[in-house]
């Protein structure tokens, strides 16, 4: 299956929306697709993996391997999804203890709060 990402920014945040399975065949492009956020200065980046159907351990390696490279600049990295599925898998891992875990996208960047 094709995996599709658009990114954009919100509320100071970069917002990259994605869609399809994240497996060992396109892992790779979601990591090139992070490092070149990062790469271009963005260091507060929110995963939305509410249209993701599944995801593997290359994918799950990928997203810690880009929490820390954030960590590293001070950045951070929060994950959008509530699909119970994704939920397992993260709750399984211990992941769910490692990653910053949104419902939603407002709620992970804060949007519609007081300042």
């Amino acid at each position: 299956m094709e995996l599709s990402m658009t990114a954009r920014a919100e509320a100071g945040y970069t917002v990259l929306e994605i869609g399809g399975e994240i497996d060992v065949y396109t892992a790779p492009q979601l990591r090139e697709e992070l490092y070149r956020l990062i790469g271009a200065g963005v260091t507060n980046i929110v995963v939305d993996l509410s249209r993701v159907d599944f995801i593997d351990s290359s994918g799950l390696g990928v997203l810690a391997g880009v929490l820390r490279r954030l960590r590293g600049v001070d950045g951070t990295l929060r994950l959008v999804y509530s699909h119970e599925r994704l939920l397992k898998i993260f709750r399984i891992t211990g992941l769910d203890s490692v990653f910053d875990i949104y419902e939603t996208v407002d709620a992970a960047t804060g949007a519609g709060q007081s300042r």
